[in-house]
């Protein structure tokens, strides 16, 4: 099930970056309030270690991201051949190569220097789906200065400040072209589709896998009032039982604040509607 090439001069030069760009997108400043965990000794706990390996037989979703439709070429026409793509064990420095001619944002390059870029996209995007960051994954930015609480005579609340820890992050993540990353998707689909066959997926189970996370993200709440905390032991946690029982994803979303989330938000939802349209007619 692979989509067919185009000639178009522009998914030549970025090929592969898709995926890992909606990786960058739906999960990048997630797992840098992860990354707190690392630099702050007081941070709402995830206990990711316990969540990733109670692995038990998943209801793997399925779902069909549409191919997108071949030019219709004539015999007056000529078709330049696209590029061959590499092979997936060889496609680090391809990539790589292509993220830089997408953007010259010094994070996002420090991003992906690291190896088996498109196993780590099918392994980050899997985790996503179940709602949950592998932040061990890509070694993306901390947050910037340190997570700070306050106390009165109601209790224990989340700083505000915190939320601006992440704006730089954003403005890398929220500067990319939604539209883009879908053809880019589609290019890429038969090393990203070789990618989730090694962890056992079929086609459409990576369809829908990928929808999914994209979900996990949409469904987070928007919460605009002040988050009150408790702190049973070393950990925060959240009071609010309903925030509490969110996935670890989506209250990671909480922790980087409502307009952030919501810049995440229209990015996954730009994607979403880009990669189940790629005529664009929507």
């Amino acid at each position: 099930m692979t989509a067919p090439r185009t000639s178009n001069n522009t998914s030549k030069f970025i090929l592969v970056l898709g995926t890992l760009a909606s990786i960058i997108i739906v999960g990048g400043v997630l797992y840098q309030a992860q990354q707190d965990g690392l630099v702050d000794e007081e941070i709402l706990s995830i206990p990711e270690q316990n969540i990733v390996t109670a692995i038990t037989e998943p209801d793997v979703p399925e779902a069909s991201i549409p191919e997108t439709v071949s030019a219709i070429v004539t015999a007056n026409q000529v078709v330049e051949e696209t590029p061959a793509l590499p092979s997936l064990d060889e496609s680090d420095s391809f990539v790589r190569k292509r993220v830089a001619l997408m953007s010259n944002k010094d994070n996002l390059q420090s991003w992906l220097a690291t190896n088996d870029l498109l196993r780590r996209t099918a392994s980050y995007l899997d985790g996503l789906s179940r709602g949950v960051v592998l932040s061990k994954i890509f070694p993306l930015s901390a947050p910037e200065g340190k997570f700070t609480t306050h106390r009165d005579e109601d209790g224990i609340w989340l700083n505000a400040g915190n939320y601006e820890r992440y704006n730089s992050s954003i403005l890398v993540l929220t500067s990319i072209d939604m539209k883009l990353m879908a053809q880019m998707f589609h290019f890429s689909r038969p090393l990203i589709e070789r990618a989730f066959s090694e962890l056992g997926y079929q086609p459409r189970q990576m369809d829908g896998i990928i929808l999914t996370a994209l979900e996990q993200i949409l469904s987070a709440p928007i919460i605009v009032e002040p988050i009150r905390l408790t702190r049973e032991s070393v950990a925060y946690k959240f009071a609010d039982p309903e925030i509490e029982s969110l996935s670890p994803l989506q209250k990671q979303l909480v922790r980087s604040g409502p307009e952030n989330t919501k810049r995440i938000q229209k990015q996954a939802l730009l994607l979403k509607n880009a990669l189940l349209d790629p005529s664009g007619t929507s």
